[in-house]
């Protein structure tokens, strides 16, 4: 007798290995998850290096610009009453009372992604959310509201039509490159948006994803909402998974996209990674 639905892993034709360009990993907190993983399992990997952005639009505006080797400015930056200076397109965290420094870090920091994105054969990206906030006064999508008032912004929820429009041509242009595009739906719940807003968000991502081109879909999100489906398998928050469920879906994603040999390989580096980390009592 079976009593939950188990997702077998889907065979990908397209392959991760330690020897090609390393993987970028773009998104919610859920690619931070992945992206652990695969370090610890010895590939090449850059995850997150800006923070998570969430929403399609956000995330497509950092890609791009790392493609173009778009240069921040002072445009960029918004003034708070904190007096501090502010970047809305990343997290809280790229925000400073010196405006010039913040600029130098920003494009700092970025133009070592754009190094990332450039070397890697696989991106992968994860949608949390298609709900976004849009600045009142510049019309702009924001990557994080720093803690601003609600009234600076409008929040708006995307449809899957406007989402696969702003994507096709992005996914050609990686396509174009050599890479091979990976998108995934965050299971992380929003449930700020109520638990019906939740589902709507990600019935919009799922519908998106699966009429971009150049883009290979990894059911994350269906893994733990309908394979694992338990409480168990949730954090103590009980919206993000737990490490027992990060495993689980990093192991059907291995079985997805690895070959037996670098199954084999990770698990050995993964083994020596542990080895390292040991340290003796003296």
């Amino acid at each position: 007798m079976k009593f939950r639905t188990e997702i077998e892993a889907p065979r990908s034709v397209h392959r991760i290995s330690h020897d090609d360009g390393g993987v970028m990993l773009l998104g919610s907190c859920f690619s931070d998850n992945i992206g652990l993983r695969l370090e610890a399992d010895g590939f090449e990997v850059c995850h997150n290096p800006m923070g998570p952005l969430y929403n399609p639009i956000s995330l497509h505006s950092f890609i791009s610009r790392l493609i173009d080797g778009y240069v921040y400015t002072e445009a960029d930056l918004v003034y708070g009453d904190d007096r501090r200076w502010h970047a809305l397109d990343f997290p809280l965290r790229y925000s400073g009372d010196n405006q010039t420094e913040l600029l130098e870090r920003i494009n700092k920091e970025c133009s070592l992604a754009a190094d990332c994105l450039s070397r890697a054969a696989t991106v992968i990206v994860t949608f949390g959310t298609a709900w976004h906030f849009i600045a009142a006064d510049s019309g702009k999508t924001v990557g994080n509201c720093h803690k601003f008032p609600a009234s600076y912004f409008v929040r708006r929820r995307m449809d899957s039509d406007s989402i696969v429009k702003l994507w096709s041509p992005l996914a050609r242009r990686l396509a174009d490159s050599g890479k091979h595009l990976i998108a995934t739906v965050s299971p992380i719940r929003h449930t700020a948006d109520g638990l019906h807003g939740n589902q709507l968000s990600k019935a919009t991502l799922l519908l998106a994803i699966d009429n971009i081109p150049n883009t290979e879909y990894f059911p994350a999100y269906e893994i733990l909402v309908d394979d694992l489906r338990d409480y168990r398998f949730y954090d103590r928050d009980l919206k993000h998974p737990s490490d027992m469920a990060v495993e689980y879906i990093y192991d059907i994603f291995s079985q997805t996209y690895f070959s037996n040999d670098t199954i084999l390989e990770a698990r050995s580096r993964f083994a020596a990674s542990l080895r390292n980390a040991h340290r003796p009592l003296l």
